[in-house]
């Protein structure tokens, strides 16, 4: 729309530049839109507010009748039970007689039949004699109000005690007598908590305060034991700050009854027949905005697609920037596939990493066995040349008719059968390779599997071998075959670092605390370099005798089992290598050692 012309002179010449502007009457349109919204939204909201808060209030007063004459109910159902319980012939024969061997159960039975929380008979002195709770039986109460205001009036009475969770106990209790002689006291617990669980199923926070104001029950546990003002006032540090944004968030809403948590609630009260308490609730007023916002937001919608029409007019420069988007856009699904297929190719080089990782340590392993099959070897040659001798006698004693004797040397043949299968078990279930078959493991069956694999090195060298381990088991979580990988490598690197002393020694610790621990301490020369250690092809031997990727193995190992490997040198001479592992507790889910 054209609504002047401007005449510029460029050159000697007459340039005409028009001023392109919306007209008066879109933007008075406009305007009158927006004010008209907020007229009627305002009217609205104020309207259906008060309407709605009226009936959240009548909702909470009904509500509050029906919890009073749930909580009436129950103490009347329990009051006349100690009155029953204290004329019991079963109950005054047991006081009488000392003997409460079925009082416990008797008391049980009563309890089932009735639904009370607990109920338990004192003596004279007040000592529970029998109790529908077995760790109660033989505590003393002497001192306690149910006890001392029952003696007073010999009628049921109702006392309130704190108990030092910070909750409280309700109990009816009487005085039994018989042929004028007070023989104990019947206490009866009524199980009011039971009605605050009821209560916490729903929105809103209910609480009951005694004759002294002082909160005894609550749906919110800490407000147990404070009044009502003090119980408003807890709350959490953040419920300050939520507090200054409600004034502004509740701007629409009446005047709050109260604030808790930091929330705007409303606040009803009423009166409980029973020992001057009082029932109070406090309702949240989120139900009410939420169908107040409803209707407000159909307003807003309505007035928003008026203004989608009057802002079309003036939408074309968006057009063009939408359309300068739309080729950003493209460039960044370009960027974005470019990216998706980088990240596809490193998630192959991981793969590929990982299967190599797992095949260096089968390499390593079989490397393992390869040092270890000649002292193997010498195992398996010393059966079988006893086997070939027990034989030879074997047939002798046949041929001069002693069968008895031949069977004992065939039995002899078939022990050293069988330690030649658990030899060749051991060896095959020690090469075959290791996965994610994380399963319970004993670290002292670890250790000694490991050292079993060990032994034809050990034999060949005078080596003390000093192990020592808890009665108790050791469990962690991990795969079997790997972990005794670490242990037999760990084993191998001790055994060759005492090779040139004379008082060669291992000592193998098993620890349990606030994790798992297997130390392998050696007395030779140490470690040179601690912080090259796990460093693969780094090591300490001669050409020939290492390839420097036990350590390294090792501790991939152990960090993938979720724990750590670590080394020192002993201030005495030696090193000392420390598995840590995290305990296997059944029932927790398994963590990394890092994250505890």
């Amino acid at each position: 729309m054209v609504r002047d012309d401007d005449i510029d002179d460029i050159g000697g010449g007459r340039v005409a530049r028009r001023r392109l502007t919306n007209p008066w009457w879109l933007r008075a349109t406009i305007a009158l839109i927006f004010l008209t919204a907020l007229a009627t939204i305002w009217t609205t909201n104020a309207w259906l507010t008060a309407r709605f808060s009226e009936n959240t209030r009548v909702r909470s007063e009904l509500r509050l009748a029906l919890y009073t004459g749930n909580l009436m109910s129950e103490l009347q159902r329990n009051s006349v039970v100690p009155l029953l319980l204290a004329r019991d012939p079963s109950l005054i024969e047991a006081l009488n007689e000392n003997d409460f061997s079925t009082t416990s159960a008797r008391l049980m039975t009563a309890q089932k039949e009735i639904g009370a929380a607990s109920i338990r008979l004192l003596d004279a002195s007040g000592r529970v004699v029998g109790s529908t709770d077995r760790y109660q039986i033989g505590t003393n109460s002497v001192a306690a109000p149910f006890y001392v205001e029952a003696l007073r009036s010999r009628d049921t009475v109702f006392t309130v005690s704190e108990l030092d969770s910070g909750a409280h106990e309700f109990a009816y209790s009487r005085a039994i007598v018989s042929d004028g002689k007070t023989l104990g006291v019947i206490v009866v617990g009524a199980d009011l908590t039971r009605l605050e669980r009821s209560w916490a199923g729903i929105s809103d926070a209910v609480a009951v305060t005694d004759s002294e104001g002082t909160i005894i029950l609550a749906t919110e546990p800490r407000w147990r034991g404070l009044t009502l003002p003090e119980a408003l006032a807890v709350r959490s540090a953040p419920s300050a700050i939520q507090r200054a944004f409600q004034v502004t968030a509740d701007w629409t809403s009446t005047m709050a009854d109260a604030y808790v948590q930091g929330r705007a609630v409303m606040q009803s009260e009423a009166r409980v027949p029973f020992r001057g308490w009082q029932m109070i609730s406090f309702t949240a007023y989120s139900s009410v905005r939420e169908r107040v916002n409803a209707i407000l937001a159909l307003q807003i919608m309505g007035f928003a697609i008026l203004l989608a029409g009057t802002f079309w007019l003036l939408s074309r420069r968006a057009r063009i920037q939408s359309q300068a988007y739309m080729r950003e856009s493209a460039d960044l699904r370009a960027l974005n596939a470019r990216l998706t297929r980088e990240i596809a190719e490193r998630e192959r080089v991981q793969k590929e990493l990982r299967v190599a990782e797992q095949t260096m340590q089968q390499s390593s392993k079989l490397a393992a066995l390869g040092e270890m099959s000649a002292g193997v070897s010498h195992e398996l040659n010393q059966p079988l040349a006893a086997m070939k001798t027990y034989l030879a006698g074997a047939r002798l004693l046949l041929q001069r008719a002693r069968p008895e004797e031949a069977l004992s040397s065939f039995q002899r043949i078939d022990d050293l059968i069988d330690r030649m299968g658990a030899i060749t078990r051991q060896l095959k279930s020690y090469a075959r390779k290791g996965g994610e078959a994380f399963e319970p493991v004993d670290l002292r069956a670890a250790v000694s599997s490991a050292l079993t694999m060990m032994e034809p090195q050990l034999r060949t060298r005078p080596i003390r071998v000093t192990r020592q381990v808890p009665r108790e088991r050791v469990m962690v979580m991990a795969d079997r075959i790997r972990l005794e990988q670490v242990l037999i490598n760990l084993l191998r690197n001790a055994v060759d670092a005492v090779k040139d002393r004379r008082d060669s020694s291992i000592e193998i610790t098993v620890e349990a605390g606030a994790h798992a621990y297997v130390s392998v301490r050696d007395n030779g020369p140490g470690v040179s370099d601690l912080e090259k250690l796990f460093e693969p092809f780094w090591t300490t031997k001669k050409p020939g005798e290492g390839t420097g990727l036990g350590l390294a193995i090792s501790s991939t190992i152990v960090a993938d089992l979720g724990g750590r490997l670590t080394a020192h040198n002993e201030t005495e001479g030696g090193a000392v290598f420390r598995v840590e592992l995290p305990l296997h507790r059944p029932g927790q889910p398994r963590q990394a050692l890092a994250a505890e």
